[in-house]
């Protein structure tokens, strides 16, 4: 296995959890035995528990550079400017932003349940209506 060279950056986004799966394997796997890693790490990690923060750690934190909800759901139904789809691609893709991923995910699983909806209503329907007749006939005296 080799061993990677690791920024701060990156290092801080394994602590967050947003780094892309694959990185994030490739980091456990080196951290099990590169104990200049650990050392580094435990440096961060002592670091931020003290306060320190960079503008950057604040900013990739608070996800300022992620899409809002609304806009991830204009991407997803193709409703924005291309240069503003083009970051948003980029921030998923090239990024490998997790949050957004999950929130696209999230959105276009919902925009499936959507799809199905009216045809699981139709059936609802369907199958309930003879319960209902029944129950309107027993009403009339």
């Amino acid at each position: 296995m080799s061993n990677f060279t690791w920024t701060d950056r990156e290092l801080i986004a394994w602590l967050d959890e947003l780094l892309p799966v694959e990185r994030m394997t490739q980091f456990e796997e080196q951290m099990r035995s590169d104990e200049t890693l650990q050392s580094r790490l435990s440096q961060l990690i002592h670091h931020r528990d003290q306060g320190g923060h960079s503008v950057g750690e604040i900013w990739q934190r608070a996800g300022l550079s992620c899409p809002s909800r609304s806009e991830l759901s204009g991407y997803l139904l193709q409703t924005m400017p291309e240069e503003a789809a083009g970051y948003i691609e980029f921030h998923l893709k090239t990024i490998g932003c997790r949050v957004c991923q999950a929130n696209l995910k999230d959105l276009e699983d919902h925009a499936q349940q959507t799809e199905a909806a009216p045809g699981r209503r139709r059936r609802f329907f369907e199958s309930s209506a003879g319960l209902l007749q029944d129950s309107a006939d027993s009403d009339e005296f």
